[in-house]
């Protein structure tokens, strides 16, 4: 049992240090959590983060929640996701609180824009980099790579629901695997 409350307690500042030192959403916190659970802590392997990424990406919600959520109930249970999500949750909401009360007075400032512009650049930096990590760990079957260049279309430029392409993207991936299997068996 103490075992455990060490674990709950350390998701919990791991979530909380990963929340207050990541702008830019939840994409920019995914290398953040991948370095955190699986290369410092070990909590999870390398290999579960792309499967804790989809189901987070497809369920409702923010990714960093529901990731964080995830890594937490597989490490310590419903105590050990509560923990993570109240971790990754709290700095964003204190901040936004803080930031709420001043932004008004300074927003004019050319400092706090170019603040701005610099934090975007770096958080479409990070953005890639979860892409990238991504990638390396998807299959690399040219199926693959037609069921990610159709979801990019959908989702760039027919402006398609993103809970339709997830959908449709499950059903190409069974499918293509049921033809491949049907062939194997011949």
């Amino acid at each position: 049992m103490k075992e455990k409350r060490k674990k709950i307690g350390a998701l919990f500042l791991t979530f909380l240090k990963i929340g207050a030192f990541t702008f830019g959403g939840g994409y920019a916190m995914i290398p953040l959590i991948q370095k955190e659970a699986v290369t410092k802590r070990r909590w999870i392997e390398d290999k579960d983060i792309l499967d804790i990424v989809a189901i987070a990406e497809s369920t409702p919600g923010p990714i960093a929640i529901n990731s964080a959520t995830f890594v937490g109930f597989e490490v310590a249970g419903f105590w050990g996701a509560f923990a993570s999500t109240f971790g990754v949750v709290l700095p964003s909401f204190l901040m936004i609180a803080a930031i709420s009360l001043v932004l008004k007075e300074f927003q004019h400032m050319q400092a706090v824009q170019y603040a701005f512009n610099g934090i975007r650049a770096g958080v479409l930096a990070l953005i890639l980099k979860a892409f990238w990590s991504m990638y390396k760990q998807c299959p690399k079957k040219p199926m693959s790579y037609v069921i990610a260049a159709a979801a990019f279309v959908a989702a760039a430029f027919l402006k398609v629901d993103v809970l339709y392409i997830i959908l449709g993207c499950a059903a190409a991936g069974l499918l293509s695997t049921a033809v491949v299997s049907g062939r194997a068996r011949k």
